[in-house]
């Protein structure tokens, strides 16, 4: 009996080193197999590598875009190629670039309306000489149809001294307007005298003021 005890003890106590052995080396991690799969998988791009590249993308177009639009500036604005002494061969800045485009803008605004008040005034001018082709045409036409006879007839000595009075008192407004000591003084008065002396208004008065002068002479 005492033999019977002590091999059943060696034997459980065989058994339970196994099982710890067993339990042991189950435990310990296999490095191996882990490596060869580490090595195998393909790297996978996290959400957050994908919203900073997408960011940084998105970010250099738009930068791009600007660069761009700047440089469209510089080409269209004349004033934006003329390069000023104080700055030298250096590249405008896209404050300098801005403001020469504002001052651009503002000088086309100029033009424009000075050329929509060019236009308005030439208007005026073909609606009267409009007015004046109708009105010749008018008389013209009612004097083929009653041709003047004998002694209502008005000669060519009549009609001359007509043209010699009108032309004498331009010539006398013409006289002391125009100054001849340049060309260009000289072309600035004459534009000046058309513009003051020649209005419809005032060849209209000086037309009748001859023709009653010629009458008086006449009767």
């Amino acid at each position: 009996p005492a033999l019977f005890v002590d091999n059943a003890r060696k034997g459980s106590i065989v058994s339970r080193a196994n099982s710890i052995g067993s339990t042991s080396a189950s435990s310990v991690p296999n490095t191996d197999d882990e490596d060869s799969d580490y090595h195998q998988e393909p790297y996978k791009e996290s959400y957050k590598d994908r919203r900073r590249r997408a960011h940084i993308q998105a970010e250099q177009k738009r930068r791009d875009a600007i660069k761009k639009g700047y440089d469209d500036l510089q080409a269209i604005v004349p004033t934006c190629e003329q390069q000023d002494f104080s700055i030298g061969s250096q590249k405008l800045s896209k404050a300098i670039v801005l403001q020469k485009t504002i001052d651009y803008i503002q000088f086309l605004h100029k033009e424009k309306k000075k050329q929509e008040e060019e236009v308005s005034t030439l208007r005026k001018d073909v609606m009267a000489l409009k007015i004046m082709k109708v009105n010749y045409e008018q008389i013209v036409k009612a004097h083929q149809g009653n041709p003047s006879e004998g002694k209502d007839q008005v000669s060519d000595e009549m009609k001359f001294n007509v043209f010699q009075g009108i032309m004498d008192s331009l010539f006398q407004s013409f006289n002391a307007s125009i100054s001849v000591t340049s060309f260009q003084e000289l072309s600035a008065c004459v534009f000046s005298w058309i513009e003051e002396h020649c209005k419809p208004q005032t060849l209209r008065d000086i037309v009748i003021r001859v023709l009653h002068q010629l009458k008086s002479q006449l009767y």
